[in-house]
């Protein structure tokens, strides 16, 4: 191999192997510190990417029961003392619409169960105010016509046993909160219309 090209191709595995350490770094990677499975989360109610049955809509829906969704989650990274829930509708006409926010869900959960807000949830878990602007959840209502309207559910894993919010927090402020204290994230999504 010519001395030019070869210099060419040690740029070119230098340069991958730069990138793949630095996206690495980068994705949050929520594997064990034993290269063990990744931190995940899932429904009962529905397979991923599937459809949310309407027991979990608003009662403005059709069938809805405002039923919180449940949801479980799986191999929480080493270290783990609490965890948040973030349940948000990412369709673009709901610009970001927050349907439930729970935190401090202490590190010895591994699920909350259908119907759990807004008494059911893990002792010690608090619930924020959504956007309708009542704490706990409140679940699907898309505009009718609108299609099918995704409804992303994402885990945190903290490293600390409590963000210590406020009742009046918002979801700026749990974010703001988490900073520096997220060992790992997990999301699901469902989908809803009508």
């Amino acid at each position: 191999m010519r001395p030019g090209r070869r210099r060419r191709l040690l740029a070119c595995v230098t340069f991958l192997l730069a990138a793949y350490a630095l996206l690495g770094a980068g994705c949050g990677s929520t594997a064990d510190d034993k290269g063990g499975s990744m931190f995940a989360i899932s429904s009962p109610a529905f397979e991923t990417g599937g459809l949310i049955p309407a027991e979990h809509a608003t009662t403005a829906v059709p069938g809805g029961a405002n039923t919180s969704i449940p949801y479980e989650w799986r191999n929480a990274p080493q270290g783990t003392k609490s965890y948040a829930l973030v349940l948000i509708d990412r369709a673009p006409v709901a610009r970001n619409w927050v349907h439930w926010i729970v935190h401090d869900i202490p590190a010895s959960a591994s699920s909350v169960a259908a119907g759990a807000s807004p008494s059911g949830l893990p002792q010690g878990a608090k619930e924020l105010a959504n956007t309708f602007g009542r704490p706990g959840y409140g679940g699907p209502q898309p505009p009718p016509g609108t299609g099918k309207h995704p409804y992303e559910a994402t885990a945190y894993a903290l490293d600390v046993e409590s963000l210590s919010l406020a009742p009046s927090a918002t979801l700026q402020d749990l974010e703001k909160a988490m900073e520096g204290h997220v060992l790992g994230t997990a999301s699901v999504t469902g989908n809803f219309g009508r």
